[in-house]
């Protein structure tokens, strides 16, 4: 989970987490000025926090803490949820069981339908999702419908995508870099709610800017590297999906 400034929100979305699912909760704190970390550690979770400001370097930090605790090889699975309230973490499950059942490699929780909750997201991310993700159909003939960050991915391909992006471009690379290296994608329609406090990226036009710019430039580095493998790609599904046994969640 990165975090900045989540003191109000942050405890119960660390509450709302199905603890049957979970081995450990790790938070990457980007420089909070508020009580962020103290009010994760009460909830439950590990803190570390992140050297230098932006999205993907809190989410570094985390799985740099997560690597101290995950045996080599193990058959992880790894959730990214955002602190501030807007994901469910009821949803958990809809997002870990079909890599459990094996159908899947990387799931994305997709905001792109009309059960999201008004006004949760904005006409600028509205916009820049669109154009990204029609970019991305371009050059891979992918069609993903959401950039969002609720998502999850085995362990040991998330260390093969070898992520590095520390700000605004974190969610966009991944999703770049499993369509290159042929991981099977799924995208599950989820709810999406309004934020607790205000976003830092698209709550502001340079922080919108900034994330825009970051987004556009990862998409122009993969189409100009070129050489891109074919894709398992599945279809975004609505199917309610029960609990499997199997698989842990980190």
């Amino acid at each position: 989970m990165p975090a900045l400034d989540e003191e109000a929100a942050i405890g119960s979305v660390i509450d709302a987490i199905p603890a049957h699912w979970v081995d450990s909760i790790h938070v990457g704190d980007n420089g909070s000025r508020d009580a962020t970390a103290e009010v994760a550690r009460k909830h439950g979770a590990r803190v570390v926090h992140a050297t230098r400001r932006g999205y993907g370097s809190a989410c570094l930090a985390a799985l740099a803490d997560l690597d101290q605790l995950a045996q080599p090889n193990s058959d992880e699975i790894v959730v990214f949820l955002d602190a501030d309230h807007s994901d469910d973490p009821a949803q958990i499950p809809a997002l870990i069981t079909p890599i459990i059942e094996d159908q899947a490699d990387l799931v994305l929780g997709s905001r792109a339908h009309p059960g999201i909750e008004a006004g949760s997201l904005t006409p600028q991310q509205r916009w820049g999702n669109a154009l990204a993700t029609t970019l991305i159909r371009w050059i891979h003939g992918h069609r993903y419908q959401d950039l969002g960050p609720f998502r999850a991915i085995r362990l040991d391909l998330l260390q093969q995508l070898q992520m590095s992006d520390p700000d605004f471009g974190w969610t966009v690379e991944m999703q770049l870099k499993a369509l290159r290296q042929g991981l099977r994608v799924l995208e599950v329609p989820l709810p999406y709610r309004r934020r607790i406090g205000e976003s830092k990226i698209s709550g502001t036009v340079l922080g919108s800017c900034k994330a825009g710019f970051k987004i556009l430039q990862w998409i122009w580095l993969d189409a100009w590297r070129g050489d891109r493998p074919a894709v398992d790609t599945l279809a975004s599904h609505t199917k309610e999906r029960r609990p499997s046994d199997g698989g842990n969640l980190l």
